[in-house]
């Protein structure tokens, strides 16, 4: 039998942004690869977009009474996206016999991204990337493509499957 490990590389610990998105699952199937060769730790990351909630919060008109009260519960709806989002990775993981350490934290996604990164001390990134060209991606913007502009260690981009 073939050992599988890789004594070469210096991944430890890999990070999984996800979004609760299929691709965020296909991603992680990629870094439960990358963990069995070279024993690396896996994180999976959830964030909680401020400026999506401050945007419903102000296309909302809530009232000023409410309001505290109303982003609190934005904040919590949120929250709860995310925890199914972690527990739907949890899940593969736990098929696979993998232990993984979850965290949902609130900011701009790509710079809380990277903040973990550099907190957590990881060193590979594995996320997904929709594959939107042209005016799509500029107007959509891409948290993958901010990251990969910026990230100080390697990231592993896996793209969303095309009928192309």
């Amino acid at each position: 039998m073939e050992d599988r490990t890789m004594t070469d590389t210096a991944y430890t610990s890999i990070l999984v942004p996800t979004d609760g998105s299929d691709l965020a699952l296909r991603a992680l199937h990629e870094a439960f690869t990358l963990a069995d060769l070279s024993g690396a730790t896996i994180h999976v990351l959830y964030v909680v977009d401020d400026t999506k909630v401050a945007e419903l919060v102000t296309d909302s008109g809530f009232d000023d009474v409410s309001f505290d009260t109303d982003v609190d519960r934005l904040f919590e709806r949120f929250e709860a996206i995310g925890e199914h989002a972690i527990e739907d990775l949890r899940n593969a993981a736990d098929e696979r016999g993998v232990e993984l350490k979850t965290a949902i934290r609130t900011g701009i996604p790509d710079e809380t991204i990277l903040s973990y990164v550099e907190e957590n001390e990881i060193d590979l990134l594995v996320m997904g990337t929709h594959g939107r060209r042209g005016l799509s991606r500029y107007l959509l913007g891409s948290t993958t493509e901010q990251v990969l502009r910026r990230a100080p260690v390697p990231v592993l981009t896996i793209r969303q499957e095309t009928n192309e």
